[in-house]
């Protein structure tokens, strides 16, 4: 069977990625003394960083093009019932993550850029974090078990497993690194999510081999 036109739309996962990568490697050249080893990637995009214009610009296709990539992965796994209710169940909850953060972020971002968390905004902003690592945590959990229980989705489950790990070494560095070192360590998380979004596109331009699964 060919491609269809939500087939070619898993493309704007790599889209996606690959504007967040321009936005988060280019957008210091615009933010005078700001240090990528100790700083947060968030601090490029909040209210007060002589960055903000610059990332915005760059940033403009990462959550459009993510949003609709992971939309129709979704769609896709139910409409052609791939693989478990379990791994479609992991893929739901990957593609809520992804609104939570398209607009949570977006809703709350950051005042002022390397301030101490203090107003109501930057609180929000927090939550809009730990709502976000959570359910990606749990999608991935999830979509690695239905990579263990069933060979036809493996792949996408050892792809879960990197991503994890991703995450809990930006989770966890950056609670016992030093300062001068928490914008490294925490790049490994902010990359997690989008890389895998990434992957999940690629899969389904290819169909989620569906016709070997048929």
């Amino acid at each position: 069977m060919k491609r269809t036109l939500i087939n070619y739309l898993g493309l704007l996962g790599i889209v996606s990625l690959i504007s967040y990568a321009l936005a988060v490697f280019l957008s210091p050249l615009a933010y005078p003394g700001y240090d990528w080893m100790s700083q947060a990637v968030s601090d490029l995009s909040a209210y007060s960083a002589p960055s903000l214009t610059l990332w915005t610009q760059l940033s403009a296709p990462y959550g459009t093009c993510g949003i609709i990539s992971v939309v129709c992965v979704a769609l896709f796994v139910s409409q052609n019932n791939i693989s478990t209710k379990l791994f479609r169940v992991g893929i739901y909850l990957f593609a809520i993550m992804n609104f939570v953060s398209n607009i949570g972020y977006k809703a709350f971002p950051l005042s002022d850029s390397g301030k101490e968390i203090a107003s109501f905004q930057e609180i929000m902003h927090i939550v809009v974090t730990a709502m976000v690592v959570l359910l990606s945590i749990v999608s991935l959990v999830i979509l690695i078990i239905a990579g263990i229980k069933n060979k036809e989705v493996r792949g996408i489950g050892i792809w879960a497993v990197v991503a994890l790990l991703m995450m809990f070494v930006g989770s966890i560095g950056t609670a016992i690194v030093p300062t001068d070192y928490f914008g490294i360590v925490e790049r490994f998380s902010v990359f997690a999510a989008v890389g895998y979004n990434a992957v999940l596109g690629v899969y389904l331009f290819n169909r989620f081999n569906l016709t070997k699964l048929q």
